[in-house]
């Protein structure tokens, strides 16, 4: 297996997000996120880190992207953050961040690199939450005056836009378990805040188009091959019902198809926060899709579980030969299964990779990390990756998460999912054996043994 034979315009590339590897989370005129709220209660967080430096990319993004250059990856994916432009998510406009984006932007350019943007990618701005955040309809019209205020900005130079990351996790796991920021639960706040993110990737798609020239825009969206964990027919029911809430119920309204209500009922309780007009505002043209994939979920019947009535098996009780250090089974298969699903619908746009990878337990020794288990794991999804490019699939690139090790959510800076290893002490870079890797196969279009 050779880069070659994925074919010439096939994108290679990394990903990362603001929050996880900024920093500077209160100075040059950033406001607060739901995100610095969040970490900054008791008990949230593991360890109760906080991401106040990070990995300090906002003043080291220039050693960082001389680390991407090193490794011959000629694509970035970043996001911005909303609250480090506009502070109090409307009006103020903070040149100092803006201007941040802009000096980003010119030096990926000027080292060859093609940033591709990611608008949202989770850290609202916490005056914005004080408002309801995404369960207040107005959210299309706040993060409209944001996604105008860049791309009139940052367009002229920037090819490739994402509106949206991960729907499915940001709205499900703050907005209905209450494990992410902004920490709320049920469906009285869950479904407001799908719908409304359902609806923002049409509108601020169609903002983009009008505002740029030749420019492609997608958005991205988890994703998780549902096995059943029997064929009994309980079981079987259950993992549909499990893949229309965890794959489907993103992607379907988007493409037209309104909202998987047949394969879950309990879906139907969004419908109470639809205008009219609404499902015209569903579906939108985007020139691609971003989907980010890291495993597999094997889904049990549970008569315990309300609307869903379905349960994960952990990968531990399945006593699957490896695990990540998120408790996630290694499964190549899946990155393929899920190509393959998205393929299946009649009318779907261009389909990137544009997140998949793993965290193990990396240590630094005599000044190297080598991380076997994480170069096996990109090279196993790798091949299933060609494995759909070979049958004819539509798909088009492939990102890892992440560059380096940055903050990792309600994980804290425990999981290290990147190809650079972080000393959060001393924020002095590392790259692993993986990222040597990488830079090889771009490079030479080999495989290094």
């Amino acid at each position: 297996m050779v880069r070659s034979d994925f074919g010439h315009d096939f994108q290679w590339g990394v990903s990362s997000a603001a929050f996880q590897t900024e920093g500077v989370c209160d100075a040059d005129g950033k406001g607060p996120s739901i995100w610095d709220t969040f970490a900054g209660k008791k008990g949230k967080i593991k360890y109760n880190h906080r991401a106040h430096t990070a990995c300090d990319f906002y003043n080291r993004y220039q050693t960082d992207i001389a680390l991407i250059k090193e490794m011959h990856i000629p694509n970035f994916r970043f996001s911005l953050s909303w609250p480090r432009i506009l502070p109090e998510g409307t009006g103020r406009f903070n040149a100092q961040g803006m201007d941040f984006y802009e000096r980003l932007v010119d030096h990926c350019l000027a080292q060859g690199i093609t940033p591709w943007i990611t608008l949202y990618h989770w850290d609202l701005p916490q005056a914005l939450q004080d408002k309801g955040g995404w369960t207040n309809r107005d959210v299309l019209g706040w993060l409209e005056a944001y996604a105008e205020r860049v791309v009139r900005r940052l367009g002229d130079r920037v090819r490739h836009w994402m509106v949206l990351n991960e729907p499915a996790v940001f709205t499900g796991a703050g907005y209905f378990f209450g494990v992410h920021a902004p920490g709320l639960t049920g469906l009285r706040n869950f479904f407001p805040a799908a719908h409304h993110a359902a609806l923002a990737m049409g509108h601020i798609g169609r903002l983009l188009r009008a505002e740029t020239k030749n420019a492609r825009i997608g958005s991205t969206f988890s994703c998780s091959s549902i096995h059943a964990a029997s064929s009994r027919r309980r079981d079987v029911d259950a993992a549909k019902r499990a893949d229309a809430l965890i794959n489907r119920l993103f992607i379907e309204p988007i493409l037209g198809m309104g909202y998987p209500t047949a394969d879950l009922k309990a879906l139907a309780g969004i419908e109470r926060y639809m205008m009219a007009g609404d499902e015209t505002q569903l579906p939108f043209d985007f020139d691609f899709i971003g989907i980010q994939n890291y495993t597999r979920e094997v889904i049990r019947h549970s008569y315990f579980v309300p609307y869903l009535q379905a349960r994960l098996v952990p990968a531990k009780k399945r006593h699957v030969p490896l695990v990540t250090e998120m408790g996630w089974e290694v499964y190549p298969e899946a990155i393929y299964e899920m190509i393959k699903q998205f393929n299946a619908y009649p009318n779907i746009p261009d389909i990137y990779i544009t997140e998949n990878g793993a965290a193990f337990a990396d240590v630094v020794e005599g000044g190297a990390v080598h991380d076997r288990l994480r170069i096996q794991y990109l090279k196993d999804h790798l091949a299933q990756v060609l494995r759909a490019k070979r049958e004819g699939l539509n798909i088009h690139g492939y990102f890892i998460w992440t560059l380096t090790d940055n903050f990792e959510w309600a994980e804290g800076y425990h999981p290290r999912f990147g190809l650079v290893h972080v000393d959060f002490e001393t924020q002095q870079r590392t790259m692993k054996d993986s990222g040597k890797w990488y830079g090889s196969f771009l490079a030479n279009s080999i495989f290094a043994e």
